[in-house]
């Protein structure tokens, strides 16, 4: 087997330990007792571990560097794929596997308390928790950073964006601030309030409704589902997409408009081609 198709194989089962994480997230989020977080934390934790080590193996940097000096033998598509595979190799490495661990825990413990300070609008409740993910963020930043050669931030940011950094953002940022608050303005000077929608809409009924809509759009349900969650989100794989939105009886449009956005994020998941799955890109 070359080197590259070691690789391919490699990824696959990183994609495999993701899409199960990304149904864990959801189960957390979507059927999950709060009573079980603690133990979900550990198994995240543990699968977490399990793909970085995978990820950043000597095995894996071996491959890595046959296959780069292989390069020659492949097309445009895996010459890309093998730049991706490198470069979340590079991200992976310049972290502990106890940070990688840790985060894990910290973020599932401070969003179990999101959901009691959000219901209670307390802030202080969630500071505590909120921190000690800023803390293990920043530690991430610094770790990457000094392994990439990137500012703290532009480390952060290359794993989701490549090639884009702050300074490019904050161009964009100051454009946008001179454009949007007379734009806005104009806009709402011209704008007729929306007619209101005056009612008691139970939320099985706002679903029922919001399945309609998705159907409509082409969401194959053989594939997906959809749930209720304290906020909406849309994760799972290509094969088995998983939504969620949350509802207001009082105000149908919020719900609606939550599942159509999480709609259009599913279609775009689900119309992956299926040799995604042995991809490094993508974060389920």
């Amino acid at each position: 087997m070359s080197a590259y198709r070691a690789l391919e194989a490699r990824f696959a089962r990183l994609s495999d330990l993701r899409g199960a994480l990304a149904v864990l997230h959801w189960d957390r989020q979507a059927m999950m007792p709060p009573g079980g977080n603690a133990v979900r934390a550990d198994q995240v934790a543990t699968l977490r571990q399990i793909a970085h080590e995978l990820l950043t193996s000597e095995q894996t940097g071996a491959l890595l560097d046959q296959a780069e000096q292989d390069r020659g033998g492949l097309d445009a598509w895996q010459a890309a794929n093998l730049r991706e595979m490198r470069r979340a190799h590079a991200h992976a490495t310049a972290l502990e596997p106890e940070l990688v661990a840790a985060q894990a825990r910290a973020t599932a413990r401070a969003e179990m308390i999101w959901r009691e300070a959000r219901a209670r609008a307390d802030f202080g409740l969630l500071r505590p928790a909120l921190e000690e993910v800023v803390r293990l963020s920043r530690e991430e930043a610094a770790a990457k950073a000094e392994a990439l050669g990137l500012a703290p931030y532009d480390a952060l940011l290359d794993g989701y964006e490549p090639g884009l950094t702050s300074q490019a953002i904050d161009g964009l940022l100051d454009a946008l601030a001179g454009f949007l608050p007379d734009f806005l303005e104009r806009v709402l000077t011209r704008q007729s309030e929306p007619l209101p929608i005056r009612g008691l809409f139970p939320a099985a009924g706002q679903k029922a409704l919001g399945e309609r809509l998705m159907a409509s759009l082409g969401f194959d349900f053989a594939h997906g589902r959809l749930d209720e969650s304290a906020h909406p989100f849309c994760g799972g794989v290509p094969d088995d997409v998983r939504m969620t939105a949350r509802y207001d009886e009082s105000d149908v449009a919020s719900g609606l408009m939550a599942i159509l956005h999480e709609t259009g994020h599913a279609l775009y998941n689900a119309g992956l081609p299926k040799a995604w799955r042995g991809q490094p890109v993508g974060r389920p």
